[in-house]
């Protein structure tokens, strides 16, 4: 009985054509072998298990075999039998990992001096080269960078990272990448198929995935199961070897979330905990059912028509909604990284199915088409605008509708009495009012404007205009006497008038900014008095102070116009100027006059530097010495030296080559840094404002009053 030979040494391939993927360096290799230009040095580079010895082999018998056809070895010859059974004179195999000194290179190339024995070239097959050593590396790099004419170095490695640039740079290399799933899958199905072995689809969609991409640990996986199945390869089996969740206990997950079953939910985890289920692999296959259950939903063609778990897939994608699933796969790959910082993989586990099923009331669920969302202002969708109205809905303006509601007793400045009879009868047109073009109301700006939300506002906007017109005309006409009302007396407010009153009711159109505040009082310090309330119109019952300060304050006193001052600041103009123009205009001449100016217009030039350049002062310019003096106590930094560097090079980029001296601060020097400059210029500004607010007697008589006090922030002068 002969020795049972493992698969993944039986199905080693022998040729280019045997090879499972990997096209990109078959391709480049068979070209070169059959154009004949080889390169002297190849690194084959990838993880473990993807050919990288198994090429180099190919790659030997292929320069050595005696009748190739386009690259490939014809695999008879007396060359190529001899490297496929081990016993090529010419082909020597080094294990770095084992040979890793010196002396064992230096023997290795002493020998690549001599010509080969039977074969076409010496070649060199050096494995998991990145294992030598840092000289063993510079024996070789004179023999790697110009080899006898028949020697060839083939090196293989899974860390290219280890290897030194200077080898890297002399080679040729290729990158071999893992296989697919499906491409394992599909060439253990073939083995097993020659081999007469029995096996299920989903088993080897198992190996496949559990192979991670490396051809040899697939084929020593099935050897394993083909053992564990006693001659067949079968899907529980295999779940069971590498520790796979059943899908039926996802489906089950799956269900009871969408049945939001938390009692089942939590019994089907402690099931799953009983069977010794690795709850990360449960994590990472419940994230692959969450992607190819997405993938369904949002491409269908994606998943195979002949997919087993096709049917049930689409059973559950009726339920789910796509952004359920993206946030259940959300929180399952959250889960599986959180799963090291949980007390045990049980609980880690747990917390995210809760977490699952806590979020998912707060998923958006799909609506039908033309469904009316409750509690919405979507009952009626908008009409499509027709070719007429888009023709002339560019040159009408937005007209403003009828109105319909107006204020009741809850406008502050009327009468109960005058409050009664504005809202008693229904206004129409008053005199006042401007007549708007029956025929224009329909265009369809209106339209626009009432979808979004505008025409709201403008209700309340003219109902405002219309009550206070026939307010002040009734005030005109007639002025009955006013009654007083106790708060109790009063009816309590509708919500809509609360909702009324609420509302901003200016006269201004949407589509129009309102008129700044600024604009109306011109920067005074005092509005107009005209626009002030007339504390004698009103009558303030329970209120204790009105008399007294409508008897204390004289206000016939009080100025009627305000003081003239500019509509805006000379000072903002300036500023705007000077950063408009900090890029066009040259830099003043170096003087103490214009160290200020220097040193803004430096700020953006020396970067981190510029709050060391603000604690500076002008002390002297002289035989190409600009000497400043420091605030030691406000540049005190571990970079100083760097920064004052920086500052010396923007100076001499400007000034030309100039040199940076610093001296300490003194007192009574007449020195000033910009900051110190900034600060004097503040405390003069708000000691112009104190002197106003002195001079001014309504505030004066407001301080003295409310025994009140300005705060030093506030005051400054525009």
């Amino acid at each position: 009985m002969s020795a049972y030979q493992v698969l993944a040494r039986k199905w080693r391939p022998k040729t280019f054509a045997d090879l499972v993927g990997q096209q990109h360096v078959v391709k480049a290799l068979q070209n070169a072998l059959d154009k004949g230009r080889l390169h002297h040095a190849y690194l084959l580079t990838g993880t473990r298990g993807v050919g990288k010895t198994t090429i180099a082999r190919i790659l030997a018998k292929s320069l050595n075999c005696e009748t190739p056809n386009h690259g490939e070895p014809c695999g008879v010859c007396q060359s190529c039998r001899d490297i496929d059974a081990g016993r090529f004179v010419d082909l020597l195999e080094i294990d770095a990992a084992s040979n890793t000194g010196i002396d064992n290179i230096r023997e290795v190339l002493e020998n690549a001096q001599y010509a080969p024995t039977v074969g076409k070239y010496k070649v060199y097959i050096i494995d998991e080269v990145h294992m030598l050593s840092k000289s063993a590396f510079n024996a070789m790099l004179k023999t790697l960078e110009e080899p006898p004419e028949h020697v060839k170095f083939i090196l293989a490695t899974t860390d290219p990272h280890k290897v030194p640039i200077t080898v890297l740079s002399r080679c040729l290399q290729f990158v071999l990448r893992n296989m697919t799933a499906q491409q394992v899958a599909e060439h253990l199905a073939h083995v097993l198929k020659t081999e007469q072995i029995v096996y299920e689809p989903a088993a080897l969609a198992l190996l496949g995935r559990a192979a991670q991409g490396s051809m040899r640990d697939a084929l020593s996986l099935l050897d394993q199961a083909i053992a564990m199945g006693s001659g067949s390869v079968q899907e529980r089996d295999v779940r069971d070897m590498i520790g796979a969740v059943d899908k039926r206990y996802l489906y089950e997950l799956l269900t009871f979330l969408m049945e939001q079953d938390g009692e089942n939910l939590i019994a089907k985890a402690q099931e799953m905990s009983a069977n010794a289920i690795g709850f990360d692999s449960a994590l990472n296959d419940l994230a692959m059912l969450l992607q190819r259950l997405a993938l369904l939903k949002t491409v269908p063609s994606a998943i195979e028509h002949d997919d087993p778990e096709r049917e049930r897939l689409l059973h559950l994608a009726q339920y789910f909604s796509d952004e359920q699933i993206q946030l259940y796969y959300q929180c399952v790959i959250h889960g599986k990284n959180d799963l090291p910082l949980a007390p045990d993989e049980y609980a880690g586990f747990v917390m995210t199915l809760l977490r699952m099923l806590a979020f998912a009331p707060f998923a958006a669920k799909s609506t039908p088409h033309n469904t009316v969302i409750e509690g919405t202002q979507l009952h009626n969708p908008p009409e499509k605008k027709t070719h007429e109205h888009a023709e002339h809905s560019g040159s009408l303006k937005p007209s403003l509708p009828e109105p319909t509601e107006h204020f009741t007793d809850s406008q502050p400045t009327h009468s109960p009495t005058q409050t009664e009879n504005v809202t008693d009868k229904q206004p129409t047109h008053s005199p006042t009012q401007t007549e708007y073009p029956t025929d224009s109301l329909k265009t369809n700006s209106a339209q626009t404007i009432d979808e979004s939300g505008l025409i709201d506002h403008q209700k309340v906007s003219e109902n405002t205009h219309t009550s206070s017109t026939e307010h002040s005309g009734s005030l005109k006409t007639s002025a009955p006497p006013q009654k007083h009302f106790a708060p109790q007396d009063l009816p309590p407010p509708r919500p809509e008038e609360i909702r009324r009153e609420m509302t901003p009711t200016d006269d201004t159109p949407p589509w129009e900014n309102p008129p700044k505040p600024a604009d109306t009082f011109a920067g005074s310090l005092n509005p107009p008095a005209h626009d002030m309330p007339t504390w004698a119109e009103h009558d303030y019952p329970n209120d204790e102070f009105s008399g007294s300060l409508h008897n204390e304050i004289p206000f016939a006193d009080l100025p009627t116009t305000p003081p003239s001052l500019p509509e805006h600041d000379e000072m903002d103009d300036e500023k705007f100027i000077e950063h408009n123009q900090l890029d066009n205009t040259p830099m003043p001449e170096l003087t103490g006059e214009n160290w200020l100016t220097i040193a803004a217009r430096m700020g953006g030039r020396v970067a981190a530097a510029q709050m060391m350049l603000n604690h500076l002062a002008w002390v002297d310019w002289r035989d190409g010495v600009l000497t400043l003096a420091a605030v030691q106590d406000k540049i005190r930094n571990s970079k100083e030296k760097a920064y004052f560097q920086r500052i010396e090079s923007v100076l001499s980029e400007i000034y030309g080559s100039l040199r940076l001296k610093i001296v300490d601060w003194q007192d009574g020097m007449g020195w000033e840094t910009p900051v110190q400059h900034r600060e004097r210029i503040s405390q003069e500004q708000r000691d112009r404002a104190y002197a106003a607010l002195n001079q001014d007697k309504t505030a004066q008589q407001l301080v003295a009053h409310f025994d009140g006090k300005w705060v030093d922030e506030s005051v400054m002068l525009k």
